[in-house]
């Protein structure tokens, strides 16, 4: 681990782009946000590494775990997970290698090939999450009620970039 710095990097550079340009705050906000998400992907790495996973293929594990056959087709997890298919292909092939879940036909559309848990994936699910929630997820400084004002900060974000209708209802 290395040594903290004496200053904050990111409030000098606020105070850097303040001598020639406007929006210091969301220089900062977004520079912060940078930053702690190669912190917060690192922990959960890190917690993550018992079972060789990485945060993204996990997130893949949990998606077919939460979804009712423990199946889906691989374009609907790429829309769920908001990654390019290709992406979805990579993390894919290397949960198959490692045998936490198959790839198989679909039932009724020979153009469409579905991802399933297998039994060692589904076994992975529940120690890895208890070890994710250990980790508090990668933001153990902050408090419940910081992670959710800050969910509901970046959640904006998200909304105007068109990740989701914020109009509807639901989780889906």
């Amino acid at each position: 681990m290395r040594r903290p710095l004496s200053f904050d990097p990111i409030e000098e550079a606020g105070r850097q782009w303040s001598l020639r340009w406007d929006e210091v705050e969301a220089m900062q906000a977004a520079t912060s946000i940078m930053r702690v998400q190669q912190i917060v992907l690192s922990r959960v790495d890190e917690a993550l590494r018992p079972w060789d996973l990485s945060f993204a293929r996990y997130e893949v594990l949990v998606l077919l775990y939460f979804s009712r056959e423990g199946r889906l087709p691989l374009g609907k997890m790429g829309e769920r997970l908001m990654l390019h298919q290709a992406s979805v292909t990579n993390l894919v092939d290397r949960l198959e290698r490692q045998g936490y879940l198959e790839r198989r036909p679909h039932p009724t559309d020979r153009r469409t090939t579905l991802a399933a848990l297998t039994d060692a994936g589904r076994s992975v699910v529940e120690p890895a999450t208890k070890a994710v929630v250990r980790a508090r997820v990668g933001l153990a400084e902050l408090s419940e009620v910081d992670a959710s004002r800050l969910n509901r900060s970046l959640r904006k974000v998200r909304s105007g970039a068109g990740d989701f209708d914020a109009g509807s209802a639901g989780g889906r």
